[in-house]
């Protein structure tokens, strides 16, 4: 997280959508029995050497150490999340570890699903102070990611995959503020890359939107406000 500005992203945006689970729910402590099925449900491979071992650990002179290593390892993989070992593991609420193992995964998931996403707002500690939006289709799959400069007119559009319009449609980027009517940002491209002018500097047009949107609307209508349901969201972030 210190050196990509697109791990921290990622981080954020589950970080917002986690946080609500987290605050609506009782803390609860998990029943033990539930993580050697999440292990095996996860890392099947590492299950099944872990098992393989303990069995011929079993038949030797060092048995008995052997079962005590395997149990440990089925029941306590996780353990290493929370000080205090077994103790600390139960006063934690099971939603806190189950939201960082759900968090963790999402993000490995997206981050291994788009590698040009990663390509296009990687960076290390030089990284300029940015607003990123990072858009989703209704199968949670990356399809735009549009960046400014914190103080920038131009927003930069870059499409994790083609967008498929029909003839006489174009599609349109908007931004959804916290409070107020949706407003236009730009008409995205076809494919690939492109810069598009913003009506007003990033920092005043984003100050309030933490989300974004798209939809596919016929070209000769005036964009003055959104026609037609919206088929990509996503969350919109300060970067710096």
């Amino acid at each position: 997280m210190r050196d990509s500005a697109a791990v921290r992203l990622s981080a954020q945006i589950w970080q917002q959508r986690l946080s609500a689970l987290e605050a609506a729910t009782p803390p609860v402590a998990p029943p033990l029995g539930n993580w050697p099925g999440i292990q095996r449900r996860l890392f099947p491979d590492e299950r099944q050497r872990t098992d393989a071992a303990a069995a011929a650990g079993s038949t030797g002179s060092a048995g008995s150490i052997g079962s005590a290593g395997s149990r440990q390892a089925h029941g306590g993989w996780w353990r290493w999340l929370v000080p205090g070992g077994a103790r600390g593991a139960a006063a934690v609420s099971g939603w806190a570890v189950v939201g960082a193992l759900a968090g963790a995964l999402a993000c490995v998931a997206v981050l291994r699903s788009s590698p040009t996403w990663m390509e296009s707002i990687q960076a290390d500690q030089a990284t300029p102070a940015s607003y990123v939006g990072l858009l989703h289709d209704a199968q949670g799959q990356p399809t735009l990611v549009a960046s400014s400069r914190r103080h920038g007119r131009l927003m930069t559009l870059r499409l994790l995959q083609p967008l498929a319009l029909p003839e006489g449609q174009v599609a349109r980027l908007w931004a959804l503020p916290d409070h107020g009517a949706p407003f236009l940002l730009a008409t995205l491209p076809a494919k690939d890359t492109a810069q598009a002018p913003m009506a007003d500097t990033s920092e005043k047009l984003f100050k309030s939107v933490r989300r974004l949107a798209v939809t596919i609307e016929p070209a000769a209508t005036a964009p003055g406000a959104p026609l037609t349901p919206f088929v990509w969201e996503g969350d919109c972030v300060k970067v710096w």
